[in-house]
């Protein structure tokens, strides 16, 4: 039964994004399998922690959209999701929600958490950063940046990180509450969602000013992720060539996750 009313509640959830066109044809089907999954192999925990991130980061990528636009032009990635992004985001949860259900241990548990709100404190940071006053500078040089450059930081976006990481947390709390599981307090989710988030927002910025592959508009000059930039086809201009915006991604939700889990352990002595 839970295995269809997953399927049934993610129909609904990306049924609606895909008419408000958050998701794209091939993110929607993506969202289904994955909410059906979360729901199916899991429970309210799994499944609520995925709509918190994915409901807070869509409201927020419509808010002041007029504003972003400019920006938007220079990211692999916007507010419609495709299957490569929705996997990139929820992907890594998916599969730790399945190692739950075939072998219950509650760092799975601690683990999602960290990688969720990793997910959501870089997507708060890049929406909330993108309407700063003041220019990023660099993770690594501390040198201002473009607007929209991979791997800039601001004192906005990292308050907004550490929101975002900390409402996973207390989302959290309250849905293995509902759903009757034990764990750590409110404090401890908290905890746990604010340094597995800010430290995989941390990541994915350091990981986007060094690794990731970069391009160059031979129009205005900007640093963009795009290979084509403002009507013309862009040039390599740093990183891997195969270090993608999606990898980065699922690199630094990892390491998110791994920090969850060792506070998790901490707190739960």
């Amino acid at each position: 039964m839970n295995w269809i009313i997953g399927a049934v509640c993610a129909l609904i959830v990306a049924g609606a994004a895909y008419r408000k066109k958050s998701l794209t044809r091939s993110g929607s089907l993506a969202a289904v399998l994955m909410g059906t999954i979360y729901y199916g192999a899991g429970n309210l925990f799994w499944f609520g922690t995925l709509l918190l991130f994915f409901i807070t980061s869509t409201l927020l990528s419509k808010y002041h959209k007029d504003r972003k636009q400019e920006l938007e032009k220079s990211y692999a990635k916007t507010g419609n999701r495709d299957a490569g992004q929705v996997l990139a985001n929820g992907g890594i949860g998916m599969v730790l929600c399945l190692g739950n259900w075939i072998a219950p241990h509650p760092f799975w548990m601690f683990a999602f958490i960290g990688v969720m709100a990793t997910v959501t404190s870089d997507t708060w940071a890049t929406e909330w950063g993108s309407l700063s006053r003041r220019p990023p500078r660099s993770v690594v040089t501390w040198k201002v940046l473009t607007p929209g450059t991979s791997g800039g930081v601001s004192w906005l976006g990292t308050m907004a990180a550490a929101v975002g990481g900390a409402l996973i947390g207390l989302g959290a709390f309250f849905f293995s509450w509902i759903a009757g599981l034990e764990g750590l307090g409110l404090f401890g989710w908290m905890m746990v969602g604010l340094v597995g988030g800010l430290g995989g927002a941390f990541a994915d910025s350091y990981l986007g000013a060094t690794l990731q592959h970069m391009y160059r508009c031979t129009v205005c000059g900007r640093e963009v992720e795009v290979a084509e930039h403002c009507g013309h086809a862009t040039v390599h201009s740093r990183g891997w060539s195969w270090m993608s915006n999606d990898l980065v991604n699922v690199l630094s939700s990892v390491i998110g996750g791994c920090l969850a889990i060792v506070l998790g352990i901490i707190l739960a002595l």
